[in-house]
């Protein structure tokens, strides 16, 4: 549909709002049934299978007490969040669709309208991509920081454009930051904690607190001292290396947002490797991803990440490393 139609559609649609205002005003007693019904609009309810009935500034739900009158203030309700619904109208074996649909978060038996998928489970598809897009381009509240006495630190990405166009740059921190560590962190401890908003400052919102929280009390019941901790804004995994390299600790553990998917935008990883240097390889890291509500809850993933770090320091290795050292 070109510009000019929806534009023309718009006025319309305006144009009749404005009316039907104008006899609400004008209008001493409230309007007869016959007016109610030429104004109302009957549409679908995907969610419960059940016609509903919407009137200007009014949400009447059939077998539902629930109703909304955008003119009373403070009274508004939220409508429920859509909930993707089996669309198969008469599958062969329903019982089966059903024990797979309950066992996975992934798309399956959405059915289509037509050669498109239905309304619902489009529109709960486009609300899934809008929160990831939100979740890599979110910023991490800086009370949040404050609260946990986390200092902020930048890599050599000046904005967040340039963050997704150029993930070498993640990886390194900038001059300024390297002085700043150097001056307020504490030199080669057993265990350094960073955190950094990745792709999902979301997860930093949702999961950070309680994963950290975790973290630092598991490492003091094992005895582990722990250095200065700090958060390094738009980093990569890789930027644990330059850290490594100013401070030299025995073990870094990296808490940072994960890439933001359709089923989750706000999953934490928590990265660890044994003395991270200049020239690691990918092989020596190991990671705990998908701390989050729906997958590994982050007060039990920060105990268990206690337990990682012990692993390593007793072995002195990381990774694909102390998977052969344990055998």
């Amino acid at each position: 549909m070109d510009r000019e139609t929806v534009t023309a559609i718009t006025r319309l649609v305006l144009k009749k709002l404005e009316e039907m205002q104008a006899i609400e005003k004008n209008s001493d007693t409230s309007p007869t049934v016959s007016t109610q019904s030429s104004q109302m609009v009957k549409i679908w309810d995907h969610l419960t299978e059940k016609p509903r009935v919407i009137t200007h500034g009014a949400v009447h739900k059939q077998d539902d007490q629930l109703s909304f009158n955008s003119s009373i203030s403070g009274q508004d309700e939220l409508l429920k969040e859509p909930e993707t619904r089996a669309g198969v109208d008469q599958p062969l074996y329903p019982e089966a669709l059903s024990s797979i649909r309950s066992s996975t978060p992934a798309r399956i038996g959405i059915g289509r309208a037509g050669p498109r998928p239905k309304t619902e489970a489009w529109l709960r598809f486009r609300l899934d991509h809008a929160a990831a897009v939100d979740a890599v381009h979110g910023e991490v509240i800086p009370d949040l920081l404050e609260k946990h006495a986390l200092f902020t630190v930048q890599t050599l990405v000046k904005n967040k454009d340039e963050y997704i166009r150029r993930p070498d740059l993640g990886r390194k921190l900038s001059e300024e930051a390297k002085a700043t560590i150097r001056e307020r962190c504490m030199f080669q401890p057993q265990v350094q904690v960073i955190v950094s908003d990745g792709l999902s400052a979301e997860a930093i919102l949702q999961n950070f607190e309680d994963t950290y929280l975790s973290l630092l009390q598991s490492l003091q019941q094992l005895g582990l001292k722990t250095g200065t901790p700090f958060y390094i804004e738009r980093g990569r995994v890789a930027v644990m290396d330059d850290v490594g390299e100013l401070l030299q600790p025995e073990v870094v553990v990296l808490l940072i947002g994960e890439r933001p998917g359709l089923v989750s935008a706000e999953s934490l990883s928590a990265y660890l490797c044994y003395r991270p240097r200049k020239g690691t390889v990918e092989a020596d890291r190991m990671v705990i991803s998908n701390i989050h509500r729906g997958g590994i809850p982050p007060v039990e993933a920060g105990a268990y990440l206690g337990n990682v770090v012990q692993k390593i320091l007793k072995y002195k290795a990381s990774g694909v490393s102390l998977v052969k050292k344990e055998k």
